[in-house]
């Protein structure tokens, strides 16, 4: 298949990049390399240009035949969202109608949606399924809730088919160290944590200590990227023109901020310190994924089920890359 990756160059879109190109698709990767990586990717496929250029987009959908959209191209950080709402809802929501519009006007009826569990309204206990109550909290939350919406009606209007992936905590590395995450500003856990060890920082800091847990701290569900590039490549490969699909991807157990830096203890071998700081605004207290659908009807399993495991390929990239990508 013919599939063009925008914001490609990222954290989960190059590793599905790098997947779907090992099973024989031809990849084209459209990014502005604002936050995704050159080195992450062949040169060969990437194009630079932003989704708001309609005209480049268009042209690239054209020349390159594309047969369907892989849209991973969004601002990602909830802290920022609240600080600078506009830049979400300019880059996430104008922007992914622009994308739209560019692939209706071309012909385009496939694409494959990166979402975020962070549209559903919060839980104490238990897991969260695709028809949990949604109630995205953060202007981030909201903007991907929008595209949602968007994506669903450009559906029922134009015959648009699409599959919508919720994500929960990607995290880890590819596991021969070559490619791995690299965000400026880091805002995920894993990587934060590991910066310890390397000599980056002090501590890790720990936000809010009396949530309704076993131990006080958040608790999440951390799924492999890797895991997460092999969903991809399943459900881009089941959508067909007018399907509409939405599906969690976790691996359905949760981990406290407290229990993540125990296991990451374990990896390194050393202590780290923690330093228990205010509750963040947006932050909820549980978030776990009932992901049952996914595993039934595109017959997907987590390779990566110990947390243990998943933070080792994330220090081996670290090591290798202490300051990221070289560009």
């Amino acid at each position: 298949m013919r599939i063009l990756a925008t914001g490609g160059a990222g954290y989960v879109g190059s590793a599905t990049v790098r997947s779907l190109i090992s099973q024989g698709h031809q990849v084209t990767v459209y990014d502005n390399l604002s936050k995704g990586h050159r080195a992450s990717v062949p040169a060969e496929i990437l194009i630079t240009g932003d989704i708001a250029d309609a005209d480049q987009l268009q042209q690239t959908l054209t020349e390159h035949q594309i047969e369907a959209v892989i849209h991973f191209a969004a601002f990602i950080a909830v802290g920022e969202s609240t600080e600078h709402p506009n830049i979400y809802y300019q880059n996430n929501i104008a922007n992914s109608l622009t994308l739209l519009e560019a692939m209706r006007r071309t012909g385009v009826q496939k694409l494959l949606f990166s979402s975020t569990a962070a549209v559903y309204a919060p839980i104490e206990t238990g897991s969260l399924t695709e028809d949990s109550p949604k109630a995205p909290d953060s202007p981030y939350a909201f903007s991907k809730f929008a595209i949602e919406r968007m994506i669903q009606d450009f559906s029922q209007a134009y015959g648009l088919g699409y599959t919508i992936l919720r994500y929960f905590n990607a995290c880890g590395a590819d596991p021969q160290g070559r490619f791995g995450e690299n965000h400026n500003p880091e805002t995920h856990l894993i990587p934060l944590i590991l910066q310890v060890p390397l000599g980056q920082r002090q501590n890790i800091g720990v936000f809010g200590q009396d949530y309704n847990t076993p131990d006080g701290t958040c608790i999440r569900d951390y799924v492999h990227v890797d895991d997460l590039a092999d969903a991809h490549v399943r459900a881009i490969m089941a959508i067909e023109p007018g399907s509409s699909h939405t599906y969690n991807i976790g691996t359905g157990q949760g981990h406290s901020v407290l229990e993540v830096i125990q296991a990451a203890e374990q990896v390194v071998g050393q202590k780290i310190p923690h330093q228990f700081l205010p509750r963040r605004p947006g932050d909820t207290t549980r978030l776990v994924a009932q992901a049952q659908k996914l595993r039934k009807e595109l017959a997907w399993n987590p390779k990566y089920t110990d947390l243990k495991d998943i933070i080792a390929t994330a220090w081996q990239w670290h090591k290798n890359h202490p300051n990221g990508y070289d560009d």
